[in-house]
């Protein structure tokens, strides 16, 4: 394939920015010369910025009401320092490995013009989310309930790619590389290289996006070209590509091995010190709901009804039924659930509560799957990392006479 004959113009990123969020200074960047500093600022200032290097940073739950969730309120998480700008005029995305039959290379502009664009609605959740509930606490970033959202992402089918260069028939695993660079900054070793089972790349709605919300991804998200592996941890759905290859092992990549994005095989007690060995890879996501349209701490007039509204989403599979309580689980309400946009995406749920007397109340939302799995009441199963916490979800409200 001649690259040359399908390369056109694109225009340049520009400069750095560099912002102070907080008293921290955060280093982010401008996709275009019209992207300035303060608006950058303004677009990203309801985020709870966790930490500089890498940067990562969340949303609070009552900010992640809409049903598309918007660049402003998308998530950031990243494993190493952000690339330097990407020009899409040498640019190339490297489809190889062991069980792929032709090493092909792609401009921007080829994968546009030779695979048909799809776009879905997809759930991409941070593998930790929620971890700062869990006791004994894990280390990492200490997400709350915000490291999460359902974005429109346009692009290519990955099996489309793979297919047309060639898989082999002792394929198993496909692995991504970034642009991203590692924490110290040695050019040698990689921030974070996962992947996914080759029976999931190939999955229809597992992607190579390009667009976020029908415009250019934002550089910040993975600008010009990121994976989105629908179901899995967001880990999964690799950022600034410039590779992919098909492995007939387990890919071996950063992040791919000892605890990192594994739980242990079998049930431990909280705190429990476990062999690598013994932990293995987090595939589909569990069940879980969000309460978004209340901010936790609120107060509400005996007198008025109170309208709750979220989201809820289950991996790879579908929710069935969403509840509410209000006096801590000891009766449960149906919400009314809607169908998704399409597979993958969350569904919207909604009830009314109405108040017999003031005081304090929380309110729980827990959602079911088709295959009758629901959300723990307590914290789920311990684990070293602190991942897959999908604990119902909860807010408090004071009820005033």
């Amino acid at each position: 394939m001649n690259r040359r004959n399908f390369l056109n113009k694109m225009s340049k990123l520009s400069l750095f920015a560099y912002l102070s969020i907080n008293n921290i200074s955060t280093k982010l960047y401008a996709q275009t010369v019209s992207d300035s500093i303060d608006s950058i600022l303004k677009a990203k200032i309801n985020l709870q910025f966790h930490n500089q290097r890498p940067l990562n940073a969340e949303a609070f739950a009552h900010f992640l009401n809409d049903n598309q969730t918007p660049y402003e309120e998308m998530f950031i998480r990243n494993n190493g320092l952000l690339p330097d700008p990407i020009d899409t005029d040498t640019w190339s995305l490297e489809i190889s490995g062991e069980s792929i039959q032709h090493k092909t290379y792609f401009s921007l502009v080829q994968l546009k013009k030779l695979f048909k664009e799809i776009s879905l609605n997809v759930v991409l959740e941070c593998g930790g989310n929620g971890r700062s509930e869990y006791f004994p606490s894990a280390q990492g970033n200490q997400w709350n309930t915000g490291a999460v959202a359902c974005v429109k992402w346009s692009g290519i089918k990955l099996s489309d790619v793979l297919t047309y260069c060639g898989i082999k028939k002792d394929a198993l695993y496909v692995g991504y590389y970034g642009k991203d660079k590692h924490l110290s900054k040695d050019t040698n070793k990689s921030a974070i290289s996962r992947g996914c089972p080759i029976e999931k790349a190939l999955d229809e709605n597992t992607i190579l996006a390009y667009k976020m919300n029908d415009k250019e991804i934002p550089f910040v998200h993975g600008y010009p070209l990121r994976l989105i592996v629908p179901g899995y941890p967001g880990s999964a759905s690799g950022k600034w590509l410039h590779k992919i290859v098909v492995r007939n092992i387990i890919h071996d990549g950063t992040k791919m091995g000892g605890y990192a994005y594994r739980i242990p095989k079998m049930s431990v007690a909280p705190g429990t010190k476990v062999a690598k060995k013994d932990m293995k890879i987090i595939e589909e996501m569990p069940v879980k709901s969000l309460i978004t349209s209340i901010k936790t701490g609120i107060q509400h007039k005996l007198s008025e009804p109170l309208l709750v509204e979220g989201h809820a989403w289950a991996g790879n599979g579908d929710v069935s039924s969403v509840m509410i309580s209000k006096d801590y689980g000891i009766t449960w309400q149906k919400a009314v659930l809607s169908q998704a946009t399409n597979k993958n995406a969350w569904q919207r749920f909604s009830h009314t509560i109405d108040f017999n007397e003031i005081g304090y109340y929380e309110i729980w939302a827990r959602a079911i799957d088709t295959l009758n799995r629901s959300q723990p009441i307590a914290m789920p199963g311990w684990n070293p990392k602190g991942y897959l916490n999908n604990a119902a979800h909860r807010v408090a409200v004071t009820v005033l006479s």
